[in-house]
Order: C-alpha cells, then sequence, then structure tokens
C-alpha cells in the first residue's frame, strides 16, 4: 500500500532534475559553438562580400559561403533574378518593394533557426524550482511520517528525508540557473544577429537600387 515514507517520488524529482541538467549543458555548448562558428562565417563573408568589384562578385562569393548573412545575399540575389516573372504574386508589386519583402522573409527564417532550442532552455528554467519543491515538499512528508511512525524525533529518523529534500531544492536550483544564464544569452546573441542581418538588408536594398546594380565608388 501507497504511504507517504515512500521516497520514489522524491527520487523521481531529482531523476526529472538530473536530465534537465544534462539537457542544458548540452544544449550550452552546442549552441555555443554554434553561435561561435555561425559570427565567425558571417565575418569571412562578410569581409568578402564588401570587398567584391561588383554585384556579380559578390553573388559568386554568396553562393561560396554558408552562413546567415550568406543565405541573406542568396535570398536577395535569387529575388532579383525573378524579378523578371510578373505572373505570380509573389513578385506582384514594386521592384524594390518585392525585394525588400524577399530580405525581410529570409531574415526571418535566420531568426528562426537562431532561437531553436531557446524555449526548451526557458522551460527548464521556469519548471525546474518547482520540481524542486515538489522533491523538497515530498520529502518533508517522509519526515513528518517517520516522526508518527517511530514516536520519536530525533536526528536518525529525519536526517534521511530531510537530506532528500535539502537535495532537491539545490538541484532544482542548481538545474534553473544554468537554463536561465543559457535563454538570456541567447536571446542577446540572436538579437544581435538579426540587427546584423537587418543592416545588411538594408545595405543589400541600397546597392540592389543603384543604376546598373554597382556599388558606389
Amino acid at each position: 500500500m501507497f504511504h507517504f515514507s515512500d521516497s520514489t517520488a522524491v527520487n523521481l524529482a531529482l531523476s526529472v532534475l538530473i536530465l534537465f541538467s544534462l539537457i542544458t549543458w548540452t544544449m550550452i555548448f552546442a549552441k555555443g559553438w554554434l553561435q561561435w562558428q555561425l559570427r565567425k562565417s558571417n565575418a569571412a563573408f562578410a569581409k568578402r562580400f564588401w570587398q567584391a568589384p561588383d554585384l556579380e562578385a559578390a553573388q559568386v562569393a554568396a553562393k561560396q559561403a554558408d552562413s546567415p548573412l550568406a543565405r541573406l545575399a542568396k535570398a536577395g540575389f535569387d529575388t532579383l533574378a525573378s524579378l523578371g516573372d510578373r505572373q505570380t504574386l509573389a513578385h506582384a508589386g514594386d521592384r524594390q518593394a518585392v525585394l525588400e519583402r524577399g530580405l525581410s522573409q529570409q531574415v526571418k527564417k535566420e531568426q528562426h533557426k537562431l532561437e531553436a532550442g531557446l524555449m526548451l532552455l526557458a522551460s527548464i528554467g521556469s519548471t525546474s524550482p518547482f520540481v524542486g519543491l515538489f522533491g523538497t515538499v515530498w520529502g518533508i512528508m517522509n519526515a513528518m511520517s517517520n516522526i508518527a511512525v517511530s514516536g520519536g524525533s530525533g536526528l536518525e529518523v529525519v536526517a534521511g528525508p530531510v537530506g532528500e529534500a535539502l537535495l532537491a531544492t539545490a538541484m532544482g536550483i542548481a538545474a534553473a540557473i544554468p537554463a536561465v544564464l543559457a535563454y538570456n544569452y541567447g536571446v542577446r546573441v540572436t538579437r544581435l544577429m538579426v540587427s546584423e542581418m537587418e543592416g545588411f538588408a538594408n545595405d543589400f536594398l541600397s546597392l540592389a537600387s543603384q543604376p546598373e546594380g554597382k556599388k558606389e565608388s
């Protein structure tokens, strides 16, 4: 028969928190490596793009690179190449407006990629303290149950359940703090990269609007 002295619930809470911690640290290292790689590839492509003598050379650079800025440039060049097709709604309207729409859509696609996993970190950061609290409450109930059964309140009676309760609290906090910090950092990096892409899109739009699609000297 089930009774409060059963520590299965506490062990389950601890197992969930350990799983949360493993997921959090895995994502921290994976996202950190990915963000570092993306910043590096963006910087390399931007340097090559702006050193190109004309848009044709810049288009070649975009095709040879693989980064958020490169994919944004590819989307812009693809839109420019398809502007002659006025038979579809996707290419209807003013030339500059169509290009701006294509660039904006690509920025949103890249933003969604950058935000991948952040919601999971936010969920872990917000739920871990409550999972720990559940284990804490259950551990305290185990301690009270032991006191009632034994008729005494000595340290040997309550040490085990109270220790489980404190461990659940500590694990809840330990799982939540890295997840929250990683989420906040991830959001900040995402905003900076989106801002960089929006600035690049505006510059690309200005270049494409110049006569003969060439950069100003």
